[in-house]
């Protein structure tokens, strides 16, 4: 795929270690756009580094069964992340980083490596080659069916789409752009995160908006944290 001024055909282009940037209930997808406001000194020194490299950091969630008040950069990790590249950066002038990061690939963390660092470096490998191939998998998605539980949800919850835009849309990127949008806690970002393919994200974002949508019909709030 081509992002920004840099061409990833396949695992091989990926480098084997990355440094990693923790962030609970956050989803990046492959070519999906993440804005983020960084402002922590560990974290500016990363998005440093970055610049001065191949623009790369990995985003991952801190584990769900870590005991509450653990520190979110020193906890222990998911073992799928995403790697995302630089794509867009813009200094605030109060000390922070208005970065957007263009996903690449998912990858599965095997280990840290030990630095005199102030962020982690994760051991990646890079083992979802259909992550490189746009629009993979399309043709397996039920559209209507999931355009139809999307309406359901903005009709639940009082809110409007630009329909124009999403009949243009491609399948993969309003599959992709819902589910990093979607307000759902961080274990639902993880499965849609870990879902094999494009079919079965769908299928989980649906599965996940419906039980929403069931327990708003119960009054219960409509949205899972």
């Amino acid at each position: 795929m081509q992002v920004g001024n840099a061409s990833y055909v396949g695992p091989a282009d990926l480098p084997g270690e990355l440094p990693l940037f923790p962030l609970r209930g956050v989803l990046l997808l492959p070519r999906g756009l993440l804005p983020l406001i960084v402002f922590e000194p560990r974290y500016l020194a990363m998005v440093d580094a970055a610049l001065a490299g191949n623009r790369l950091i990995g985003i991952i969630q801190p584990r769900f069964d870590v005991e509450e008040g653990v520190e979110e950069g020193a906890a222990p990790l998911c073992e799928v992340g995403t790697v995302g590249r630089i794509t867009a950066i813009a200094e605030t002038g109060d000390g922070r980083y208005q970065v957007t990061l263009t996903g690449v690939c998912r990858f599965r963390l095997t280990g840290e490596t030990p630095a005199d660092l102030p962020y982690r470096v994760g051991q990646i490998v890079c083992d979802f080659p259909a992550d490189f191939e746009p629009r993979t998998g399309e043709e397996e998605v039920d559209r209507a069916a999931f355009l139809a539980v999307f309406e359901a949800y903005l009709d639940a919850n009082e809110m409007e789409a630009d329909w124009d835009a999403v009949e243009k849309a491609s399948t993969e990127a309003l599959i992709n752009t819902l589910s990093m949008m979607s307000p759902y806690g961080a274990a639902e970002k993880q499965a849609l995160l870990e879902a094999p393919d494009l079919k079965t994200r769908a299928e989980t974002l649906i599965a996940i908006t419906e039980i929403t949508l069931a327990r708003a019909g119960n009054d219960a709030p409509t949205s899972i944290n």
